[in-house]
């Protein structure tokens, strides 16, 4: 099977919201700012109105890492989440009490309670659609207008995100946790003088 990762290339994001929403019509998450899977970080310009520094103002788009030691898993009593075929993180509503402990675990705060189903959610890469269904991309990528989102299979070397990993420069969030995101952070293209 694969193993899903996702790139951004987050310096072309414009917070136009698009992502969210895509994100909540595909997985039937109530529209609201307390609710979502994915959101989108902001950091303000630096400097006074009249000398500000633009280039310190970036959105990053944030959501669950998809971590390869996830440490919700091991955290959850309930045995409530676990790991797919596929390598996703996945939580089993019907196992979920909501006791938190995937809440506190979880370092990028990237679990909110879904109000209608009653459980601990959480990024899936659109796995219950858009995979189930046998497409490729995720609500949020296919949305996009910047195209920042790259979404595939780790393992195939041939695949977009293979490709993007090995030729651009990248990180990860909180590589200290020893999480192992699989969620990766393009780095700034150098810019070229004319």
């Amino acid at each position: 099977m694969a193993r899903y990762g996702m790139a951004f290339d987050y310096t072309l994001c414009i917070d136009c919201g698009a992502c969210e929403t895509a994100c909540k019509e595909e997985n039937g998450i109530p529209l609201g700012a307390g609710q979502r899977r994915l959101w989108i970080e902001t950091t303000e310009p630096e400097g006074d109105y009249y000398a500000l520094v633009r280039d310190a103002a970036t959105f990053m788009p944030r959501q669950c890492m998809q971590c390869e030691d996830a440490p919700c898993i091991t955290a959850c009593t309930q045995g409530a989440i676990w790991r797919d075929e596929n390598g996703i993180v996945r939580t089993d509503p019907t196992l979920c009490t909501l006791l938190g402990h995937c809440f506190e675990a979880c370092p990028y705060d990237a679990r909110f309670i879904h109000t209608g189903k009653h459980y601990a959610d959480h990024c899936i890469f659109c796995a219950d659609t858009r995979l189930a269904r046998g497409e490729t991309t995720t609500a949020c990528q296919i949305t996009c207008p910047a195209k920042l989102r790259i979404f595939g299979d780790l393992d195939d070397p041939e695949s977009e995100i293979s490709r993007v990993l090995r030729e651009r420069e990248y990180f990860v969030l909180q590589p200290e946790n020893g999480t192992r995101p699989k969620i990766f952070y393009l780095k700034r293209k150098e810019k070229r003088d004319l």
